[in-house]
């Protein structure tokens, strides 16, 4: 499940910036830079399925946080690009061409991201393990993230209100600061923060 998150997050990045830069949509092409940030954080709980299977429960190894640094500090960097351009969008009057594809790609990417939590919580149940739990439960905020981009681009398209886009960017950069600081929670060895409970 974790190669296939990598893999599905590389093509959604690719289609997403490309799709997003093409309409001059700000909160398509955010949620596309989010893909490939989220690709560097599947390929991290790669690491840690494998660990699991070979070694059981144990200390995060340093390639894993060392991955999980790099995602969060990507994840703020994104956040940061999101807000600058959000405000400058605002100042220019800045009004995305369509967002038509915004409403294709968030569609097709609640469908994947609600059947990728499903199986990761099988994997997590096999193997027993809170932090993969804890991982599919964090998969959910994908799931979310996905709402606001077919949501702002559904307003967009049926309304032509001109934030929308705007709306949905900021809506994405709020998710990205929470996941940036949800990886700096895992380096720690919190791993459940994700989960209401850890049983």
């Amino acid at each position: 499940m974790a190669l296939i998150t990598v893999l599905y997050n590389i093509v959604e990045g690719l289609v997403s910036t490309a799709l997003g830069a093409d309409d001059e949509t700000l909160a398509l092409f955010g949620f596309g830079l989010d893909s490939f940030i989220e690709s560097i954080s599947g390929f991290g709980v790669l690491l840690m399925v494998r660990r699991l299977t070979a070694h059981g429960p144990a200390s995060r190894t340093e390639a894993e946080k060392r991955a999980l640094r790099i995602t969060g500090y990507a994840f703020y960097a994104l956040a940061f690009m999101l807000i600058a351009t959000s405000a400058m969008s605002i100042y220019q009057g800045h009004v995305p061409e369509s967002t038509q594809w915004g409403v294709i790609v968030g569609g097709i990417s609640i469908a994947t991201m609600w059947w990728l939590v499903q199986e990761k919580r099988k994997v997590a149940s096999a193997l027993n393990s809170a932090p993969l739990r804890a991982d599919a439960n964090c998969t959910m905020v994908c799931i979310y993230m996905s709402i606001s981009i077919l949501a702002s681009s559904l307003v967009f398209e049926l309304t032509g209100f001109a934030y929308a886009d705007v709306l949905g960017a900021i809506a994405i950069t709020w998710f990205s600061i929470s996941e940036g600081r949800e990886c700096f929670e895992k380096v720690k060895g919190h791993e459940c923060s994700c989960e209401t409970e850890c049983a």
